[in-house]
């Protein structure tokens, strides 16, 4: 049995005085793949940039309740510090506009101190060829990473968020900007990364949610619904409104 990567416990998050979650708890074992699914505005944005604390980042929002990290209460860490163990995509591809797509690779371990050539060097081949990127770019490494496609783009934000060796990356939608052979590309990779990372993905796409993931959990209305196995959700699900969002009845 996997251990508890993350462990959410009496969840609630508000902007100002709108609660967007609502006592939600359950947990993601290591190294699996959970998928986060609902209608729009149900939460589930705002729950995954609890696991990294942006949420608090936004003026009025705050948050209360438990999130651990490998038995460990995030809310005790340095965010910062939080923040290179739990790495983060986005759903539009931002890679930094005025820097190389080698420099884009390696800007958190910049950040970090690390200042030798050499390995810097390794590590942004490391992180390319991880992000499935390195025999499209490595021949213009000095390009601007915004000369690349989105999917490219995309590919290369995963690569910036691996150089920092993240024990958890979180996926915000990260193909809904992307066509459909980028979009599979992505998807492979996940597949591929699934091995050393615990990833949880936000998508609207339910058939992704079933390609991709191990679990699954369904948010509406700020609360969760329904957490279980992806394929026993999608097959037998537990909840009359998991099955009728499943089934295209709402949402």
């Amino acid at each position: 049995m996997a251990e508890d990567k993350i462990k959410v416990a009496d969840l609630n998050a508000w902007f100002g005085s709108h609660q967007v979650l609502k006592d939600i708890g359950f947990s993601m074992s290591e190294k699996t793949v959970t998928a986060i699914i609902g209608p729009s505005g149900c939460g589930k944005s705002t729950l995954i940039r609890c696991f990294n604390r942006m949420h608090e980042t936004v003026p009025q929002a705050r948050v209360s309740g438990q999130i651990q990290l490998s038995g460990k209460d995030i809310f005790r860490e340095d965010p910062v510090r939080l923040r290179q163990r739990v790495g983060m995509i986005f759903q539009k591809p931002n890679p930094f506009p005025t820097m190389s797509i080698f420099d884009n690779v390696v800007a958190g371990l910049r950040l970090n101190g690390v200042k030798d050539k050499s390995r810097l060097e390794a590590v942004a081949r490391q992180c390319l060829i991880k992000a499935a990127l390195w025999d499209e770019v490595k021949d213009k490494l000095k390009d601007s990473g915004t000369s690349l496609s989105g999917g490219q783009q995309q590919r290369l934000c995963i690569a910036r968020a691996l150089a920092v060796s993240p024990e958890v990356l979180l996926m915000d939608e990260p193909c809904s900007a992307l066509d459909p052979i980028s979009t599979a590309r992505i998807e492979e990779l996940i597949h591929e990364l699934r091995p050393n990372y615990t990833i949880v993905i936000v998508t609207h796409n339910m058939q992704q949610a079933a390609r991709v993931s191990d679990f699954t959990s369904f948010l509406y209305m700020g609360e969760l619904i329904e957490h279980g196995e992806t394929k026993q959700l999608f097959t037998n699900p537990r909840e009359k409104r998991t099955e009728d969002y499943i089934t295209g009845r709402f949402g």
